[in-house]
């Protein structure tokens, strides 16, 4: 497969040197509405190729388009979450363009009378500080079909030797939030990119309005990136990088457009305005097309829509749906639960706030719920390509698992190595923690006449190290300890083990 040609960059720190990045991102969240915007067609990921379609979505003659209340609904809602004006009227407008993957050669959008405008998220940065990311406008549109280019080495049109078109998606709902252009982040730009797109995908999720898989197309992102001369407010040029589906592309595309408009502009080049293609694998970005202006797109009102207009009643109505911040919800957690920052961090990283939260709730301790959830089924999940709650979920393990592990822990039962072993087993799809101990015969040792004789030969066995203890050196107990579990097959009682040794030494 031949790989994309790769401009020259500057380094990421030469080029802040000269010049100050401006940047600003769209992002199109599909809305997880039951039906299409406009018709009645399912609004499902994954069915086959050209099954839910019908002649309104598939733009045939005289075919009339209805609006999806609970999109309208969703919309409103992410408006409010985001602190926006929702406007108390508004109307669709059609955005001409000929692109096999819009049947209509028109897609339905919103222009110059969005539903949702003027708003801003606050984004919390790894230092713990905080960017305000101020909101141009959120709007309803649909989305487009999917093209799948046929034949060639790259999966881009050029090259192919057909192209395939699905039109399943073509109508789907979407909110596209547009920001602000962001200036004086520096060399914190590609980072307050990713952090701007992970908080926008927490509160979406949080709100219940997509799922915002971002993998599947769910939730997508543009970034807009020019760069200025240092001491110029001059906007650059900008380039449009299409479509970067997951936080870390989102980063990584600031910084190699931020190093590659450098480099061509610090050789007396200038910057074409353009779309232009993300390459997941290379990390590079490639030019797809020149970009239109909005006049290019000829926008007139949609006459066969009439005009959204929420009462004031209506939208205070979905403001009291709205939940409680993610952010907020986070910190409340997070001292609920006695974590340190590093550790909420690490769990917020790791998509497990939700997971925890249920497994507290179900009985077990914030502190062994993390242990649990961090541990051997995370390092499965980074294996698989996934996430703890997905896997999780796919072989039927979840708080209840958890809740009861650490009783058989705190009831006696189990030491941690062994419960270590259990877990494992239940992973392995073995069936409950009680089952699985069981079946392996794992059982701490109860009869402490046993224990007490496999501590005497431990002590009879190493005199140098029991005489250290006499001597004051309790941390040497933990060889002692070590000898006695190998005595008893792991199934002692570690605890009570160098209870008694310092009993029989000290």
């Amino acid at each position: 497969m031949s790989r994309p040609t790769t401009e020259a960059t500057l380094p990421f720190e030469v080029a802040l040197a000269s010049y100050d990045p401006v940047l600003g991102l769209e992002v199109h969240v599909e809305l997880g509405t039951q039906t299409k915007m406009f018709c009645g067609c399912a609004a499902v990921f994954g069915g086959e190729p050209n099954a839910q379609v019908c002649p309104v979505c598939l733009g045939l003659p005289g075919a009339l388009p209805v609006v999806n209340e609970k999109a309208v609904e969703s919309a409103i809602r992410i408006g409010l979450a985001l602190d926006c004006r929702i406007a108390s009227w508004c109307r669709f407008a059609r955005k001409n363009y000929f692109y096999p993957d819009m049947p209509k050669n028109f897609q339905t959008s919103q222009y110059d009378e969005p539903i949702a405008f003027g708003g801003h998220l606050d984004v919390e940065l790894e230092d713990g500080s905080t960017y305000r990311v101020e909101i141009e406008r959120a709007h309803m549109e649909e989305d487009t079909g999917k093209s799948s280019h046929v034949g060639g080495a790259t999966g881009r049109i050029h090259g192919a030797t057909h192209s395939l078109v699905d039109y399943n998606r073509a109508g789907i709902p979407l909110i596209e939030i547009v920001t602000k252009p962001m200036t004086g982040a520096g060399e914190r730009a590609p980072e307050i990119a990713r952090a701007y797109v992970a908080t926008l995908r927490d509160l979406l999720k949080a709100l219940g309005v997509s799922d915002v898989k971002m993998e599947q197309g769910s939730m997508r992102c543009d970034v807009n990136l020019s760069l200025m001369p240092k001491g110029s407010t001059t906007f650059g040029t900008r380039t449009e990088t299409k479509n970067v589906n997951s936080l870390r592309s989102v980063e990584r595309a600031v910084r190699y457009e931020i190093g590659r408009q450098a480099a061509i502009l610090a050789a007396g080049g200038t910057i074409i305005q353009e779309t232009r293609h993300w390459h997941e694998d290379t990390g590079v970005t490639t030019s797809g097309r020149e970009k239109s202006d909005a006049d290019d797109y000829r926008y007139f009102p949609e006459p066969d829509l009439v005009p959204v207009a929420p009462s004031a009643e209506y939208v205070e109505a979905l403001r009291a749906t709205l939940p409680e911040p993610p952010a907020a919800r986070r910190r409340r957690l997070q001292a609920q639960w006695g974590y340190s920052d590093l550790e909420m961090r690490d769990v917020v990283n790791a998509a497990l706030v939700d997971l925890i939260e249920q497994t507290v709730g179900a009985g077990a301790s914030a502190a062994g719920a993390r242990k649990w959830w961090s541990g051997e089924i995370a390092r499965r999940a980074n294996d698989a390509g996934s996430d703890v709650p997905t896997l999780a979920a796919s072989i039927g393990v979840g708080p209840a698992e958890v809740v009861e592990l650490e009783s058989l822990v705190t009831g006696g039962r189990l030491n941690d190595s062994m419960a270590r072993a259990v877990w494992e087993g239940v992973l392995a799809g073995e069936g409950t923690p009680t089952v699985v101990a069981d079946a392996r015969g794992l059982q701490l040792v109860q009869d402490s006449g046993a224990l007490e004789a496999a501590v005497d030969r431990v002590i009879e066995a190493n005199p140098e190290v029991a005489q250290k203890i006499r001597d004051g050196k309790a941390q040497a107990a933990g060889a002692l300890i070590g000898q006695v579990m190998k005595e008893l097959k792991g199934q002692a009682d570690a605890a009570a083990a160098r209870e008694l040794i310092l009993a029989k030494l000290a």
